[in-house]
């Protein structure tokens, strides 16, 4: 992490304060987030500061915010929010704690055909819903797929997803991971949803086989092995792959666009049909050989050959020559055509001259001749601008004793005037009219009114985008849980759905946090007994979902490990498993007598440890000291450095803590320090996800974490005495 990054601290729209880096993209940097508005951590993904001045660049990123803000589904990265703040162009994201595919892949090696099934079926639920929305994600790849801890999966990373209408090909610029594109990708082409199938498969191929379909030295070779060439079956690298998965595999990696699996809908309905059947077989792998041969098509004759002259003499059609007899008819009809356009351009001539002589005589009768011979019984039509029409109607109109004859126009206005209010008159104002003369008016509807829609169930952004497309405004957004709507989702609109707006009013949209569900601070089961772990997850609400025996130098039978960390918030009736060491490498404490100074603590600690919550989770004091040794045999392996007897002041006490390490990197720095002594100080390898080293103190103090020399998290801690 970089301490200096200009970023961290900063407040984006007086809302997300940037906390601390956890990755980087091609286009933008993705940061850990606090969003004080609803009191959640979050990820921030910023533009790089290289192409904030880009306008194609920025295009990109605000295409990829919309496309992303269009899903909701519970295997897609979701995205919150999309804003512009200090110059900073940015989205929020939904902050995911786990790893890539990538690393459980480069951790655990080759899957069994079980696991990669059920990754498989997610990440193929997720495009399903995607592909449904028009988007098509183009860089499918275990480094864009997210394992949380609880085995679930969610795609990230739609940074070169784009609608499928948008139709953008490779050519315009290197999209993806070479390994993973489909042939069409690789040759530049029109990608569809598809393309992100072949993908799916190449992932799937990997999970089951370890290896990669196609290497190569070069980019570009492997592409053309995309194109080209076919992979080693999974069976052919390790025949203990059911036939079913096989071919389910090869059916999504088929070179043909057109005989791949068609949509996520249909491999999907495969998946979930292997699952209910492992031992069932497709016959894909059958069929793909007879069209192959079948085919007539794929024969290409060669150039200048007898077979592309047989092949091409069909095509060819002689042209009809010319007839004498056909020539000398279109001289005779030459003729006659000219015979008919004479007379029709006389009638026309004539219909022209009656039409002028038309137009002078009224403009001499309604003109001149009132100039020549004035009649002194005309009116002067007076200006009905802005009047109400009933009051006009009921004071000029014939029926009623008046001059004119008052009649509405057919035609009716929008206006900033009230409704029945005249805004035009035929004719107008100051003319000379026969007594009894029609008047038309036209008068207002009043001002442009909109019928509100019901948006309910509609994404937030979505209903945004309808609400400006009816020409209102959008205001401030509520939030409420909801058991039935997603969240994200609309509620409910404020005025209610069909209600009657003037144009530009403001609608404000209340949103689902989702469901209300109570929820639980995670314990520290780390030194218990798997019964006791398996009491203290019931008296916090939480499920226990069994446990599984890990290598330890520990106790056989102590709980070493946990599925979620301690100190989370999360839901009551979460599942979580618990990791009981075997004792392997345990070896009894020696009871010979040392010269060192005894820093276990006392049987029966006279100060109770503080209750009051934790502000940063990942630092969680033993609250049973009895069950997490306080210091490791001499023999047994320690990642803390010793503590020397003449720095530990009198009536101190020592104490476990455990803190779960970042999974952005494969070694941290980690300091701990003690009302501000540094008392462990150690790189360590990320891939041990949880240390407990021992620290030592008296009464309360404060306690502090840093990663890589920037602080992570600080607590007091109450040691016993």
């Amino acid at each position: 992490m970089d301490a200096k990054d200009s970023y961290i601290g900063i407040m984006l729209d007086n809302r997300y304060e940037i906390l601390e880096k956890v990755g980087e993209g091609g286009m933008a940097l993705v940061y850990k987030a606090r969003d004080h508005r609803l009191n959640r951590l979050v990820a921030v993904k910023i533009l790089r500061p290289e192409f904030a001045k880009d306008e194609e660049f920025r295009k990109r990123f605000h295409a990829e915010s919309q496309a992303v803000a269009m899903l909701s589904n519970p295997n897609i990265v979701a995205v919150y929010d999309v804003n512009r703040s200090q110059g900073v162009e940015y989205l929020v994201m939904e902050l995911i704690d786990g790893i890539t595919l990538k690393q459980y892949m480069s951790r655990k090696g080759k899957l069994n055909w079980r696991e990669a099934l059920h990754f498989t079926t997610q990440i193929v639920r997720a495009l399903e819903h995607a592909h449904s929305r028009g988007i098509v994600h183009r860089d499918i790849k275990p480094h864009n797929i997210m394992v949380l801890r609880d085995g679930s999966v969610k795609v990230a990373d739609f940074g070169i997803a784009r609608v499928s209408s948008a139709q953008n090909t490779l050519t315009q610029e290197a999209l993806g991971s070479v390994h993973y594109i489909s042939p069409e990708q690789a040759k530049g082409g029109i990608c569809d949803a598809r393309s992100d199938i072949y993908s799916v498969g190449v992932v799937l191929y990997e999970m089951l086989t370890g290896r990669l379909p196609f290497e190569g030295d070069s980019a570009v070779a492997v592409a053309i092995q995309h194109i080209n060439s076919m992979p080693l079956s999974p069976r052919e690298i390790d025949d203990q792959i059911p036939e079913g998965m096989e071919e389910i595999t090869m059916h999504a990696m088929e070179p043909d666009i057109s005989r791949r699996y068609q949509s996520a809908e249909e491999m999907h309905r495969d998946l979930e049909e292997f699952r209910k059947n492992p031992g069932m077989s497709f016959g894909y792998l059958a069929g793909a050989i007879t069209a192959e041969v079948d085919e007539p098509t794929r024969r290409v004759p060669v150039p200048g050959s007898e077979q592309t002259e047989a092949v091409r003499q069909p095509e060819r059609k002689p042209k009809p020559k010319p007839v004498k007899k056909q020539k000398e008819e279109r001289v005779s009809d030459r003729g006659r055509t000219r015979s008919k356009f004479g007379i029709a351009a006389m009638v026309g001539a004539v219909l022209l001259v009656l039409a002028f002589v038309g137009a002078m005589l009224y403009f001499l009768w309604q003109v001149v001749n009132p100039l020549i011979n004035p009649d002194n019984n005309k009116i002067d039509v007076p200006s009905f601008l802005g009047e109400n029409y009933d009051e006009v109607f009921a004071e000029y109109d014939v029926s009623n004793g008046g001059d004119f004859s008052i009649v509405q126009a057919a035609t009716v206005e929008f206006s900033d005037e009230a409704a029945g209010t005249i805004v035009k008159q035929s004719p107008s104002s100051g003319r000379s009219v026969d007594p009894g003369s029609t008047i038309t008016l036209t008068i207002s509807k009043g001002p442009r009114t909109i019928e509100l829609d019901d948006l309910s169930g509609l994404e937030e952004r979505v209903a945004e985008i309808e609400i400006k497309k009816a020409g209102l405004t959008v205001g401030e957004a509520k939030f409420e849980p909801s058991d039935t709507v997603l969240q994200g989702d609309v509620i409910r609109t404020e005025p209610e759905a069909k209600s009657i707006l003037g144009e530009g009013e403001e609608v404000v949209l209340v949103v689902s946090t989702g469901p209300d569900v109570e929820q639980a601070v995670m314990p520290n089961l780390l030194g218990r007994t798997e019964q006791e772990a398996i009491k203290a997850l019931e008296a916090m609400g939480l499920v226990y979902a069994g446990s599984r025996t890990q290598e330890s130098d520990k106790p056989a039978g102590e709980v070493v490990n946990q599925s979620v960390v301690e100190g989370m918030n999360v839901d009551k009736g979460t599942s979580v498993y618990i990791y009981v060491s075997n004792g392997a490498f345990y070896v009894e404490p020696s009871t010979e007598p040392s010269d060192e100074p005894s820093t276990e603590p006392s049987a029966e600690p006279s100060a109770e440890p503080s209750t009051e919550p934790s502000s940063i989770p990942v630092v969680n004091p033993s609250a049973e000291p009895s069950h997490a040794p306080s210091q490791e045999p001499s023999h047994a392996p320690s990642t803390e450095p010793p503590v020397e007897p003449s720095t530990q002041p009198s009536g101190s006490s020592s104490r476990h803590i455990d803190i779960s390490l970042p999974t952005n990197r494969a070694e941290v720095k980690v300091a701990i320090r003690v009302d501000g002594q540094t008392v462990y100080d150690q790189t360590v390898e990320t891939a041990k996800i949880l240390i407990s080293p021992t620290i030592s103190g008296s009464g309360t103090q404060l306690v502090e974490v840093y990663f890589d020399d920037v602080l992570y998290s600080s607590e007091s801690i109450t040691f016993n005495r």
